[in-house]
């Protein structure tokens, strides 16, 4: 099992119809086949600059990669994350 998590922050204001529609938007990533257990988070700790978390799962590095390589999610990485995201940080998990 492979958790990806992404914690980000947003160039958008706060609590803003274009803040609203990217969650939106990320939400749609958990239809991409392989795809487990998908939470758009708030994070809320004051030690770090992020504002939101993304986090999944996957069954193996196969299904990983193949969510990685679906087209839904470059063209969501393409059209909104690299134009809207102003900092983030992945970390991807197995068990130890």
């Amino acid at each position: 099992m492979i958790r990806h998590t992404v914690v980000f922050r947003l160039k958008h204001a706060t609590g803003s119809a274009e803040e609203q529609d990217f969650l939106k938007a990320a939400g749609e990533l958990a239809a991409i086949p392989g795809v487990e257990k998908f939470e758009t988070l708030r994070q809320v700790s004051p030690k770090n600059p992020y504002t939101f978390g993304l986090s999944m799962e996957f069954a193996n590095a196969a299904a990983y990669a193949g969510y990685n390589e679906h087209p839904e999610h470059v063209k969501f990485v393409q059209e909104r994350w690299l134009k809207e995201v102003a900092e983030f940080m992945e970390i991807d998990y197995e068990k130890a």
